[in-house]
C-alpha cells in the first residue's frame, strides 16, 4: 500500500530532500514558461504544489526552500518588471499574496507530513506493544501452566508424604493391630466350640446353640470392621470430602489403639459432647491425625512412673467450631522447643521421622481449622485443633 500512496512515502534523506525542492521549482518554472501551454498567466498554482510537494516529502527545511525559490522565480518571470527582481508597486499585493500562500501551503503540508508520520510512530509502536503483549500473554500462559503443573506435583507429593507416614504409623503397631483382630477371632472360635458342644450333646440345646452361634457372627463382624478400618487407613486415593461424625472418629481409633495402650498401662478416657454438628472433611485424613495425636501421647506416657491416662475430649461452645482436645500425663513438651514440635523432622524420639505432627497440622488447616498445643500442669501435655462445621466450610 506504501508504494502507491504517496502520502505514505517515506521522508528521504536531507540532502535528498532539497534536491527535490531544487528540482520541483525548476520543474514549475519549465512548464509555466512552456509556449504550447500558454500557462504563463497562472502559473502560481504550479509553484504552489511544487512548495506543498517539497514539504510534503522533505520537510520544513525543503519546503521553506522551495517557497524561496518559488517566489524568487515568480517576481523574476511573471511580475512586471519581467526577467528582473525589481517590483513595480501596483505588483507587490500580488507578490505579497503568494508569498504568504505558498508559506501557509508549505507549512501545512510540513505539518501533515510531521503528523502523519506521528501517527505512523504511534501505530508502529502499538504493533509492537501489541506484538509485546502477545509475547507476554504467551510466557505468561506457559509459565501459568508450569505452575499447575507444579501445584498438582507439589499436591501429590504432599499426598503422597501423607500416606507413607499413614502407612509407617500402622507398620509400627503391627503387634496391637494383630491383638485387635486376634481378640473377636479368638472369641468367634471360642463360641463355635460352645455351640457345637451344645449340639452335640445327646439332647442338643438349640436355645443355647442358637445363641453361641449369635455371638459368633457377632465376633465375625467385629474383626471384619477392624479390617476394613485397617485397609482403609492404607489404602492410597484422593482426599474425598463428606459429612464425618468427630465422634465416630474417635471412637474407631480408640478401638484400632486400645491394644497399644494397654501394652504399656495407659488407660483411654474420652469426654465425648453428644449431638455434635457433622463437619465436612475426610474421613481417612481425620482418622490419620486422631492417631497421630493419640500415638504421640502414648509414646509420652511409656517410660513415666504414676497415673498414666490418654483422655480425648470433643466440644463445641457456642458460635464455634467443634474442639477435639487430647491430653496425656507423659513426660510434656520439650524445654525451650516447645515451639518447633509442628516443624517437619523435627523429633524427640529415637527413631521417630519427625513428620508425624507437621502432616497432622496441614491436615487440620486444609479442613479449615486450627492445630495447637498446651503444656498440662503438673505434666503431660494437651494437644486440640479445631474443625469447622458443616454450616461454617459452607460459608
Amino acid at each position: 500500500m506504501a508504494r502507491f500512496n504517496p502520502v505514505l512515502w517515506r521522508k528521504p534523506p536531507a540532502i535528498w530532500g532539497y534536491g527535490i525542492a531544487i528540482l520541483l521549482v525548476t520543474a514549475a518554472v519549465i512548464i509555466s514558461r512552456w509556449p504550447a501551454l500558454h500557462l504563463q498567466s497562472a502559473p502560481s498554482s504550479l509553484f504552489l504544489c511544487a512548495v506543498m510537494f517539497s514539504a510534503w516529502l522533505g520537510g520544513v527545511g525543503p519546503g521553506m526552500l522551495a517557497t524561496v525559490l518559488s517566489c524568487l522565480a515568480f517576481n523574476y518571470y511573471f511580475l512586471e518588471p519581467l526577467y528582473s527582481f525589481a517590483v513595480k508597486s501596483e505588483e507587490i499585493p500580488r507578490f505579497v499574496i503568494f508569498a504568504v500562500s505558498s508559506l501557509v501551503a508549505g507549512s501545512l503540508s510540513a505539518a501533515q507530513r510531521s503528523a502523519t508520520e506521528s501517527l505512523q510512530r504511534a501505530r508502529d509502536y502499538l504493533k509492537e506493544t501489541v506484538k509485546e503483549l502477545q509475547r507476554t500473554n504467551e510466557a505468561l500462559q506457559a509459565e501459568g501452566h508450569e505452575r499447575e503443573s507444579a501445584e498438582e506435583a507439589l499436591r501429590q507429593a504432599h499426598a503422597d508424604l501423607v500416606h507413607v507416614n499413614r502407612v509407617t504409623t500402622m507398620g509400627e503397631l503391627t503387634a496391637s493391630l494383630a491383638h485387635e483382630v486376634n481378640q473377636p477371632i479368638a472369641a468367634a472360635v471360642t463360641n463355635a466350640n460352645t455351640c457345637l458342644r451344645w449340639l452335640a450333646g445327646d439332647t442338643p440345646n438349640l436355645e443355647e446353640a442358637r445363641a453361641a452361634a449369635m455371638r459368633v457372627v457377632t465376633d465375625g463382624r467385629r474383626a471384619a470392621e477392624i479390617i476394613s478400618r485397617i485397609r482403609l487407613l492404607f489404602k492410597k486415593g484422593t482426599p474425598e470430602r463428606e459429612l464425618v461424625d468427630v465422634n465416630d472418629v474417635v471412637r474407631e481409633m480408640i478401638v484400632l489403639l486400645r491394644g497399644e495402650a494397654a501394652r504399656h498401662n495407659i488407660s483411654v478416657r474420652t469426654e465425648l459432647a453428644p449431638d455434635l454438628p457433622q463437619v465436612m472433611g475426610d474421613r481417612v485424613q481425620l482418622q490419620q491425625v486422631m492417631m497421630n495425636l493419640m500415638i504421640n501421647g502414648i509414646d509420652a506416657m511409656k517410660d513415666v512412673d504414676g497415673m498414666r491416662e490418654l483422655t480425648i475430649k470433643s466440644q463445641r461452645a457456642e458460635n464455634q467450631p467443634l474442639l477435639i482436645c487430647v491430653s496425656d500425663t507423659g513426660v510434656g513438651l520439650p524445654p525451650q522447643q516447645a515451639d518447633q514440635i509442628f516443624n517437619a523432622f523435627f523429633t524427640t524420639k529415637l527413631h521417630g521421622t519427625g513428620m508425624g505432627l507437621s502432616i497432622s497440622r496441614s491436615i487440620v488447616e486444609s479442613h479449615g481449622g486450627r492445630l495447637g498445643v498446651d503444656p498440662n500442669s503438673p505434666r503431660g501435655a494437651s494437644f486440640h485443633f479445631t474443625l469447622p462445621t458443616k454450616i461454617e466450610a459452607a460459608q
